[in-house]
């Protein structure tokens, strides 16, 4: 069963993970010019920042490789989509237990961004694992 056509899987994740990097390397920059203090902070965050920029290269390469037709192109996508979906629901979790009560205007917001990004993830994840994909991406 194909979901999402494999030119738009490629396209979206290509393009998404562009502007993650972008937006990524952006705050990095301004955070590293913010001043020593925060340059300290930026620091003891270097491996987190560095697993998460290595996440988001996982998405471009995959969507680029789906772009081009390439076998390779399945596992990484899949990967990608796996470990995105387990940091967001993980990152949320977190960001709500940690808020103080009332928290229902939090978990709504939350789950208003989390929900769609799931089904975008799995919807990709069907697709990928599709005869079509297969045959298409067998080379």
């Amino acid at each position: 069963m194909d979901l999402l056509p494999l030119p738009v899987i490629g396209w979206l994740y290509s393009v998404l993970s562009v502007a993650a990097l972008a937006l990524g390397a952006w705050i990095v920059i301004g955070v590293h010019l913010a001043g020593e203090d925060t340059r300290k902070q930026l620091a003891a965050h270097v491996l987190d920042d560095s697993l998460l920029f290595g996440i988001w290269i996982l998405g471009l390469a995959g969507g680029i490789g789906v772009l081009l037709g390439k076998g390779w192109s399945r596992p990484v996508l899949e990967l990608f989509c796996w470990a995105l979906g387990v940091l967001l629901v993980l990152t949320c979790w977190t960001r709500f237990r940690a808020a103080p009560r009332p928290r229902a205007m939090l978990g709504l917001s939350l789950a208003l961004f989390v929900v769609p990004a799931l089904a975008l993830c799995a919807a990709t994840i069907v697709t990928l694992r599709s005869e079509t994909a297969l045959r298409v991406l067998s080379g």
